[in-house]
């Protein structure tokens, strides 16, 4: 079982490729290799193998790194399953976490949503996408502060407030601040609820 992530740019055609390209694949590179493991493509787009408990941590992560630059967001449909077909490439492989992925992907545009799931249960998926759905009505409106203190704290997670502020040049008080204008306790009770589901998938 595998995940994968289907996502494009949003607002990319009014910025440099300069300037969002190179955040996102040193982030790609750290879960394996180009094509294989990751690929950008067709300008914006892209896609991602990852484990499945790693995937929607790292869906979150890569908004908060797109997100750092303002006026720049994500959208990102993330598929669970099988991978049946390995092909040169991760866009070339096929599977039922890569149909998924991409049906999700294609219908974010009509939806109007940014992130969605599909596990391939009908009673997890809606459970996960409401959740989901809930969530982006903050993390759609996080600011480039707040995006970074998220990618900061996901990046070095066990780092104290103390250090945080540390690598902004700003005092704690400030860290704990935007933390909680990000409602990153939110975030990781999402998380934590995520891997819960993931039990519960294995179970069946």
């Amino acid at each position: 079982m595998i995940a994968i992530i289907t996502g494009d740019i949003i607002n990319s055609e009014n910025y440099e490729v300069s300037e969002w390209l190179g955040i996102l694949k040193k982030y790609l590179s750290k879960f394996g290799e180009s094509p294989t493991d990751w690929e950008v493509y067709r300008g914006d787009e892209f896609q991602l193998k990852i484990p499945r408990e790693d995937v929607l941590g790292a869906a979150i992560h890569i908004k908060a790194l797109i997100k750092t630059i303002k006026g720049l967001d994500v959208r990102m449909g993330i598929g669970l399953g099988t991978e049946t077909f390995r092909g040169v490439g991760v866009s070339e492989s096929n599977g039922p976490a890569y149909h998924r992925s991409g049906r999700t992907f294609e219908s974010l545009k009509e939806d109007k949503l940014n992130l969605t799931i599909a596990t391939g249960s009908g009673f997890y998926d809606d459970t996960l996408n409401l959740i989901l759905k809930l969530a982006l009505d903050f993390m759609d409106d996080w600011s480039t502060v707040s995006a970074e203190i998220v990618v900061l704290t996901f990046e070095y997670p066990k780092a104290s407030q103390a250090d945080l502020a540390k690598r902004l040049g700003i005092q704690q008080s400030a860290v704990s601040q935007r933390q909680k204008r990000a409602r990153l306790d939110l975030v990781f009770e999402l998380l934590e609820y995520y891997n819960k589901i993931l039990k519960d998938m294995n179970r069946c």
